[in-house]
């Protein structure tokens, strides 16, 4: 459909549509088991496909046999600034990438991956678009986001990464909460009922200097008071109709374990 009017296609399919991989798991079959031939180790989802061999001079003379073949046979053109020749540690499949430890090759979300999940969350918690939302739909839209991605990500590795994450998620929710309070009396009044329900000990003193304090919102929600009052558990557990916060890292090991 071009400016709203529908055009006949005489060549390829639509970019993204639900019909493209279907049609190049049909019609590239025949270059897989080109491939089965040669006895090279590989792996393709629809027109997307990574051939792996052990050096460079293997690869050169691979991808330019496979691309002559696919052009020759299938009569495809091949996308000379998408096709090259990396190593894995470089490459990028479906946003993944690969890294080695001392007994095999494993795979971890792409750092551009990484970036965009960080991007989206920042979108997410904007300080002024959502400290005007209720909690209840700042956390059911994080949690939509966060879990979606580890399930699409959940074959990698990515422990080191969630940690962090997860440490800089909380804290931007944390300004969030302190920021909806807003007024000193009531932020008081909101940590010195979570202390008393925890029984974490707090003086009055204590809470009355994050209440009063005339830091920024960052500073006020980074210290030693609203990290343990505003804990994993304290934002993990639900209420009425507001979920509970995902904690990134401990889905992600719950999810793996699935896996197992």
């Amino acid at each position: 459909m071009e400016d709203g009017l529908v055009k006949p296609n005489k060549l390829g399919v639509p970019q993204g549509g639900p019909l493209s991989p279907i049609l190049s798991n049909i019609y590239l079959d025949k270059m897989d088991k080109e491939l089965e031939q040669r006895g090279v180790h590989f792996v393709r989802y629809a027109d997307d496909c990574n051939i792996f061999v052990k050096s460079k001079k293997s690869a050169d003379r691979v991808m330019k046999s496979i691309s002559s073949w696919l052009e020759r046979k299938l009569f495809l053109k091949v996308n000379a600034t998408k096709t090259k020749v990396v190593r894995p540690t470089k490459s990028n499949f479906l946003g993944f990438t690969f890294w080695k430890n001392d007994e095999r090759w494993q795979t971890k979300p792409g750092d551009d991956r990484k970036a965009k999940l960080y991007d989206k969350i920042r979108e997410l918690l904007s300080r002024r678009k959502a400290a005007a939302q209720p909690l209840s739909v700042v956390f059911t839209k994080i949690n939509q986001v966060v879990r979606g991605w580890i399930n699409y990500f959940k074959i990698g590795d990515m422990k080191h990464f969630l940690f962090k994450f997860s440490q800089w998620m909380r804290h931007k929710i944390r300004v969030v909460i302190i920021k909806q309070w807003k007024r000193s009396k009531r932020i008081y009044t909101n940590l010195m009922r979570i202390n008393k329900a925890l029984k974490c000990n707090f003086s009055d003193e204590d809470i009355r200097k994050v209440a009063n304090a005339r830091l920024g919102w960052y500073k006020r929600s980074s210290g030693q008071v609203v990290n343990f009052l505003l804990s994993p558990q304290v934002l993990g557990i639900k209420k009425a109709d507001r979920p509970g916060l995902v904690d990134p890292l401990e889905y992600y090991i719950s999810r793996k374990e699935l896996q197992m």
